[in-house]
């Protein structure tokens, strides 16, 4: 056998094709999960609406975005168990999904660059696009892109975690992408309602096809640090004029691509 066959075997199967985990759950903790899904819903969203009144780069804009992740990370938590998740290559081996994951956030991110590149010349949306990315260029970086990463972190563990187990067989990749793009809708800012439309629509993807929350997750992460680092240069100066400027600070989420 050739080295070039056996490292296509390696290769992992397309993201239609779906592992099968076996993930039974009694129904004590079916009706718990629901019981939690619901009450961090509620508390997140209330949460995340809240923090729209901080100011960037201030103290109450750190915690309150802080208290956000620190919401869906919790309460995707305590609904019950989630799964890891496997990947499945062309050989029919399962392992972890790492690599895939990883090449996956980049490739993201490449779409979502070139994608930026157009929108500078959209005035709504380039101005709609700078006015995120301030948050990235205010306050300490590393701070910045803790509160993204645990953003992205929580809403994964929450969103293709918990929620998405509570959807059973009710086209969950839809209606938790759905609801996902509703509570980035609290930031009143296309660009995000549609990142989260796209990129929760991946999200979903890659949860159906594992079986857990640990591709999205990674993936998740790699394309918010990537969008964090590279996409602010882009507009740095650029669609946001002074009355949007000033109005800006009026808008307390974090960039939690």
């Amino acid at each position: 056998m050739s080295r070039a066959v056996r490292w296509g075997r390696l290769v992992p199967k397309p993201l239609s094709h779906v592992v099968v985990v076996e993930a039974w759950e009694a129904d004590s903790v079916r009706r718990r999960r629901r019981r939690v899904v619901g009450a961090t819903a509620l508390t997140g969203a209330g949460l995340l609406g809240a923090s729209l009144s901080t100011r960037p780069g201030s103290r109450d804009f750190y915690l309150s975005t802080a208290a956000v992740a620190g919401v869906w990370t919790v309460g995707g938590l305590a609904s019950g168990p989630l799964h890891r998740g496997w990947i499945e290559s062309r050989d029919a081996t399962l392992r972890r999904p790492v690599l895939t994951p990883v090449v996956t956030g980049v490739a993201a991110f490449g779409l979502f660059y070139a994608a930026a590149l157009v929108a500078r010349r959209v005035p709504v949306l380039g101005e709609a696009v700078a006015r995120v990315l301030r948050f990235a260029d205010e306050g300490d970086d590393r701070l910045v892109l803790a509160t993204t990463l645990a953003n992205g972190v929580g809403e994964e563990v929450f969103f293709r975690g918990a929620l998405y187990a509570v959807l059973g067989d009710r086209n969950p990749v839809l209606s938790s992408t759905a609801v996902y793009a509703v509570a980035t809708s609290t930031t009143r800012n296309p660009a995000l309602v549609l990142a989260a439309g796209v990129m929760g629509t991946l999200f979903g993807l890659q949860r159906r096809a594992s079986g857990g929350v640990q591709a999205p997750l990674i993936t998740h992460a790699t394309w918010s640090a990537l969008m964090v680092r590279y996409l602010p240069p882009l507009f740095r100066g650029r669609g946001v004029s002074l009355g949007s400027a000033r109005a800006v600070s009026s808008v307390g989420r974090a960039p939690d691509f």
